[in-house]
């Protein structure tokens, strides 16, 4: 039986980065819905619920969680994208907290594919996703 280690953050926080994270990555690529037929930036979903919104909603939920909420937020990236597993999150958790510092939001927001790694990382301990939109 392997022993699933404590986290700083909760996996509510967690899921809250991956959907905020999956939004403003499909509103990049285009995935904005035409609300009429106007062709102002609004009309295409840039408007107040848009792409910048959800991004600097994101990065300033990142920013307000304290710092080891942070470390475990980049050790969680870092796990879901391969670069351990979970006997090695002492460690990763260990190099995160060396690498933290005021720009951990910038550095989440910009990981391209940041929602499939924490996603995956919390499918290592035991969460998934699909519970956390059960209860919303």
């Amino acid at each position: 039986m392997r022993v699933i280690p404590n986290l700083s953050i909760s996996p509510e926080k967690v899921f809250f980065v991956i959907s905020k994270s999956r939004r403003s990555d499909s509103e990049a690529a285009g995935g904005g819905v035409i609300l009429d037929s106007g062709d102002d930036d609004a009309s295409y979903g840039r408007g107040g619920r848009g792409q910048t919104t959800d991004r600097a909603e994101l990065a300033g939920f990142i920013r307000d969680l304290n710092v080891d909420e942070q470390i475990d937020l980049v050790a969680l990236t870092w796990l879901g994208r391969g670069d351990g597993d979970l006997s090695d999150w002492r460690e990763l958790r260990g190099q995160a907290a060396q690498a933290h510092n005021q720009r951990t939001a910038d550095y989440l927001i910009g990981t391209p594919m940041l929602a499939d790694y924490l996603e995956e990382a919390m499918a290592q301990f035991g969460k998934s996703f699909e519970e956390f939109e059960e209860q919303l």
